[in-house]
């Protein structure tokens, strides 16, 4: 989802948490008519649920449980004091899929509803990167539903030209590749602007730093620790390749619209922003290539921060074992699989990850996933970021 680079959003001091969970009876009432003339609200991102996903799902769901599924597809803007406004009420939407980062904040404040017994059904084997955000207080108050993250999207054409016949393992090599794209070729070897705070984010999972700590009660800057500089040092030599302003983030000018010219030698972003490029100059297509961002050894890769969305439901809603029931289905192996092949994202689980065959850039960026992570999980905390406006998860 779009979100800021510090997760936590503005959620209002607290929620209306009307828990109205179903009589004991409700666990037998999953079969076949068990809930016929019942409607379960989903409340899904614009261009997270692919139309077959879409399709699928909801025969398998209403064929099992006998009731109706309304999918509701919201837009980004202002999407976040939608989800705060409709939590806070008598009559929620059932399911919702918020933001991996802002996860913890709807959790703090009573809006979502607890859900350690369907992680101790069906979410084993979840991966323990993507869920983490999922997870608050010790409890699951949400079902990690997919990842995303970045990647090096590169011009095939220029590394060609340059003499490299494979892509680097390590960060070493990659710096040695840029160096030679410099040398051998008139192209900018990356574009790297001084401002993508999100490719830093990642750095700084590499070396193991953390932007803030706690002292106390309190939050504080974390930025005097050694491994923070040293993720600085390493950006600082990425962006020695590069002409970028110094000044800007990725989408000022959108990066993927710099790389269509033709005279970059790679970019680090998410794999749709391909699509940026080939809108601008549908002929570069055939040149785009993806690897996944080199970490210091070969067979680990870069830190990176993972992007990505989960399914909660909402603590108000009459419909927790219904809602159970959506997310037993949605999230199990056929249609979690479908949607990484479908989307072209980082399923919840790593054995599915074989869905991605095909997708050059899923691919590129699954490797890195297990040992992603994401901005510090802090409910309510302060935004360092203005949050996206495009509909794509970051």
């Amino acid at each position: 989802m779009k979100r800021g680079l510090i997760a936590a959003t503005g959620v209002a001091a607290m929620l209306v948490s009307v828990a109205a969970c179903g009589s004991d009876g409700d666990d037998n009432k999953a079969g076949a008519d068990g809930f016929k003339g019942e409607t379960l609200t989903v409340w899904a991102m614009d261009g997270s649920a692919p139309d077959g996903w879409t399709k699928d799902v909801k025969a398998a769901f209403e064929k099992k449980t006998g009731a109706k599924l309304k999918l509701e597809i919201q837009q980004w803007n202002g999407i976040q004091q939608k989800v705060t406004t409709a939590l806070s009420e008598s009559d929620p939407p059932d399911v919702l899929e918020i933001g991996n980062t802002q996860t913890p904040s709807y959790a703090q404040t009573g809006g979502l509803a607890e859900l350690d017994d369907l992680k101790k059904s069906i979410g084993a084997d979840w991966s323990e990167s993507i869920n983490k955000s999922a997870v608050y207080d010790g409890k699951q108050y949400a079902a990690p539903w997919y990842a995303a993250n970045r990647v090096v999207l590169y011009n095939k054409k220029i590394w060609a030209e340059a003499g490299i016949k494979d892509t680097p393992k390590t960060r070493t090599e990659f710096f040695k590749d840029l160096d030679t794209i410099e040398k051998k070729t008139d192209a900018e070897p990356l574009y790297l602007p001084g401002q993508n705070w999100y490719f830093f984010d990642g750095l700084t999972i590499g070396t193991g730093a953390d932007l803030v700590k706690k002292d106390g009660d309190k939050w504080v800057s974390n930025l005097a620790d050694p491994k923070v500089a040293k993720a600085m040092d390493i950006y600082k030599q990425y962006q020695s390749f590069s002409k970028a302003p110094k000044d800007k983030d990725e989408a000022t000018p959108q990066q993927g619209e710099v790389f269509a010219k033709g005279k970059t030698g790679a970019f680090i972003g998410m794999g749709w922003e391909a699509g940026i490029a080939i809108k601008a100059n549908p002929k570069i297509e055939k040149d785009i290539g993806y690897f996944t961002i080199p970490g210091e050894t070969a067979g680990k890769p870069e830190g990176v921060f993972l992007g990505g969305s989960n399914l909660a439901v909402a603590a108000g809603s009459e419909k927790q074992e219904l809602a159970k029931e959506f997310l037993k289905i949605a999230l199990n192996d056929t249609y979690e699989g479908q949607l990484a092949k479908e989307g072209g994202v980082i399923p919840n689980k790593e054995s599915l990850q074989a869905q991605l065959k095909g997708n050059p850039a899923g691919l590129a960026a699954a490797p890195a996933a297990a040992t992603g992570g994401t901005t510090p999980l802090i409910p309510n905390g302060p935004r360092w970021r203005t949050p996206r406006t495009r509909s794509r998860p970051i």
